[in-house]
């Protein structure tokens, strides 16, 4: 339900960001509820980003940071937001909250802290993660099993969000040899199905979509680069999260077009998880 405004306010921001921060919460907390019965692993959604964007904006949005932001409480999330991004006292901060400033404090020290020690100890510039990006879809595209092997972390890991509204991944797949294997299946299933790769910045970070032959949205994957390897790859085929970006195809539909052009051999794209 929307708050009204008092008929005085005094310091319009202030009253803004209490509003703003305390819906959220609620909105938060409900959310949390609604991902207990999420069907597979949860990825926020993708944003198309601008690659000129500076380094700590792209950061700041990054499906690793907001993936970490879900570790936190909504409480914790406030006011780390609060204090990090809008750069508010913890006076102010506990007022929105109505706690004491104290526990602010604290709540804050322990989201940060939290936060922190889940972030690579050595980021990659915006160069490197280029260049790296830039062999890994090379190699990608001409299923280069050595090649991608070379550029991934020992302990890299592949996601994938379908929602229960796509064939997907059913879990998460860890390590060097098993993701690039996965990931030549996934591209060699996807060209037979006549999808094309379009390189875009997803999230402040290198990524790319599928698209099929009508220019509908399949799937986006994206990237984490550190240590001068690739760390994370997250692939996103729930259309209620693809939307956003524009029309999308049915990755289901797509699947039963190309298993009755090419017969019973054909293997399913983007499904690389069942082994």
């Amino acid at each position: 339900m929307a708050r009204q405004a008092p008929s005085e306010v005094t310091s319009p921001r202030a009253w803004l960001s209490t509003v703003v921060t305390r819906l959220s919460i609620d909105h938060l907390r409900s959310a949390r509820v609604r991902r207990e019965e999420y069907v597979g692993e949860w990825l926020p959604e993708p944003l198309v980003t601008e690659f000129e964007d500076p380094v700590e904006f792209a950061d700041s949005i990054s499906q690793a940071f907001l993936v970490l932001l879900e570790s936190l409480s909504p409480v914790e999330r406030g006011v780390l937001l609060l204090r990090d991004v809008f750069d508010l006292s913890f006076s102010e901060i506990a007022e929105i909250v109505d706690k004491t400033e104290d526990n602010r404090r604290q709540l804050a020290v322990h989201a940060r802290r939290r936060v922190d020690e889940r972030k690579p100890r050595f980021a990659a510039s915006r160069e490197r993660r280029e260049e790296l990006a830039g062999r890994f879809f090379a190699a990608y595209e001409e299923g280069d099993l050595e090649g991608l092997t070379e550029i991934l972390a020992a302990d890299v890991v592949l996601h994938g969000d379908d929602g229960g509204k796509a064939p997907a991944l059913s879990r998460p797949v860890y390590g060097r040899e098993r993701v690039a294997g996965v990931l030549v299946n996934l591209v060699a299933s996807a060209q037979r199905l006549g999808l094309e790769l379009r390189r875009l910045e997803i999230n402040g970070q290198p990524g790319a979509a599928f698209f099929n032959s009508e220019g509908q949205l399949v799937n986006v994957v994206s990237l984490d680069v550190a240590d001068h390897v690739v760390q994370t790859v997250r692939s996103i085929v729930n259309p209620d999260k693809l939307r956003h970006l524009g029309p999308t195809a049915d990755l289901k539909q797509i699947l039963r077009a190309g298993v009755r052009r090419a017969g019973s051999g054909a293997s399913s794209a983007l499904e690389p998880g069942q082994e």
